[in-house]
């Protein structure tokens, strides 16, 4: 992959993350980034006044600079604007920042040089990974505060993870024989306009939300077995008529997973009418998200691919001050799929509570001795509290908006918060999902000798090699916690 050149998508970037030697520049890249810092340098030497070239920042835009302050202001600027709080994100977060950020400096329209960009790329490579704090930015010049800590290793300021610990900036660079780096005209300006953090979580968020989905369809299946539910809602037939995209991979989905069940040959006969929709309505809802995950997937990738810095260099004689930085073409997808998150979530608790109910042949609270024993009550109880949390954090914080830079900045997008938010529900998302796990796999102990679909029952031997059958009451936090690690280890078969 060629940083400035190939188009990437966010799995590519998560696989440079895990392999950074997979992205390079070639020499078609590196001759566009110096095409570009050469426009910078004629337009210092020029008499124009350009913004952020030789002009102060922000409301501070119509100051004149000399030309011999010029490198005084870029790093005067990285160290103003570095006032993130809170803890770090991350490692992975600030390694996608940091690949995004060399992806859309090196197309050559920022005027930042070749020496800071390799430099950057050789920090990626030696795992020289800056330490970024995760609150401080409005998502309006891009992520000024985030990008400020992402570039101060450059300087030689700042932290670094060394391994997994925090480290001092220049007592790692001098272990690796690297200098700090003086920064020239224009560059200060390039490294921290953008989006970056914004685009981290939301591709760290898409990575984690492509496997709940696909887990979220699994799962339901897995209940419908214990629940002894009707297929037929599944059918294509029904999903051609109202045929969003979504809802029709879930179908068929549903129906990949319980084909060859002796539990739905069970349900053809008996007097049942119809399921809660919880059970009958998984395309419709699940289809849903997977349309805001689609969405975002899409605004995400023309994000990556783009220049989000500020002004763009296009020559030595024309530089654009606009704002390509702003925010909110993430913010609102962000928040359109933390909605769509949380969703998932929703309607799993409802089929874990419709498990405890005692119908259908399935005990109350899922054990056959319950009021000596709880069962499994009060797992329940924490996916609800987990849900209703998701709902608090689904207020979209696109929709808020607060001056900054004396006015200048009058509108701003709060789309890091948005990205944060997403991440948080998609955290929240894996205990409720382990919970309607444990309880499905639980509610197929009582529909024995009945045999599962070959894929529901492998994944059911999967949660089983961690969590046994609940005879009697134990600590069963811990079986929930267990099996939230088998998500996010990612071994249960999704596909």
């Amino acid at each position: 992959m060629i940083y400035g050149v190939d188009v990437f998508t966010f799995h590519d970037v998560l696989e440079i993350c895990k392999k950074p030697n997979k992205a390079k520049l070639n020499k078609a890249a590196k001759e566009q980034i110096l095409k570009s810092q050469k426009n910078v340098q004629e337009i210092v030497e020029s008499d124009r006044c350009v913004y952020g070239i030789n002009t102060g920042f922000g409301p501070l835009c119509d100051t004149k600079i000399s030309a011999d302050e010029t490198a005084q202001l870029q790093y005067n600027l990285i160290i103003s604007h570095a006032v993130g709080v809170g803890k770090p994100i991350d490692k992975e977060f600030s390694k996608i920042m940091m690949i995004a950020k060399v992806h859309a400096l090196s197309k050559g329209f920022s005027g930042v040089s070749l020496e800071v960009i390799e430099r950057m790329i050789l920090m990626l490579e030696k795992d020289i990974i800056p330490v970024v704090p995760e609150q401080g930015s409005v998502g309006a010049s891009g992520d000024l505060a985030p990008l400020a800590h992402l570039v101060l290793p450059l300087l030689g300021l700042g932290e670094v993870w060394e391994g997994n610990e925090v480290a001092d900036t220049l007592e790692v660079l001098k272990k690796h024989d690297l200098e700090p780096l003086a920064l020239g005209p224009k560059e200060g300006l390039g490294l921290i306009n953008g989006t970056q953090f914004i685009l981290a979580h939301a591709i760290k968020g898409l990575e984690k939300f492509e496997y709940l989905l696909d887990l979220a369809d699994m799962t339901a299946a897995m209940s419908l077995e214990a629940y002894r539910g009707s297929a037929s809602p599944f059918k294509k037939e029904l999903h051609d008529i109202r045929p969003f995209e979504g809802s029709k991979k879930v179908a068929a989905r549903m129906l990949k997973f319980l084909k060859g069940s002796e539990n739905m040959k069970a349900h053809e006969d008996c007097e049942r009418v119809q399921d809660p929709y919880s059970m009958r309505c998984v395309p419709q809802v699940h289809g849903a998200s997977r349309n805001a995950f689609e969405h975002l997937k899409a605004m995400a990738e023309t994000e990556l691919n783009s220049v989000t810095d500020n002004p763009i260099v296009l020559s030595a004689e024309e530089s654009i001050s606009g704002g390509n930085f702003h925010g909110q073409l993430m913010a609102l997808p962000l928040d359109y799929a933390t909605l769509a998150a949380a969703e998932l979530g929703n309607i799993s608790d409802r089929r874990s509570y419709l498990l405890l109910e005692g119908k259908y042949g399935l005990p109350r609270l899922l054990t056959e001795s319950s009021g000596l024993n709880s069962g499994f009550m009060i797992p329940q109880y924490t996916s609800a509290a987990l849900v209703t949390e998701n709902k608090t954090l689904c207020f979209p914080a696109s929709a808020d908006s607060i001056p900054t830079s004396l006015g200048q900045e009058d509108h701003v997008s709060m789309g890091s918060i948005s990205g944060r938010k997403f991440n948080q529900v998609l955290g929240n998302l894996v205990n409720i999902l382990s919970v309607e796990l444990m309880f499905a796999a639980q509610g197929l102990e009582f529909r024995r000798p009945s045999k599962c679909s070959k894929i529901i029952e492998e994944n059911f031997a999967i949660l089983r090699s961690k969590v046994s059958k609940l005879e009697e009451d134990r600590l069963i936090g811990k079986d929930m916690l267990a099996i939230a690690e088998l998500i996010n280890e990612r071994k249960f078969v999704v596909n």
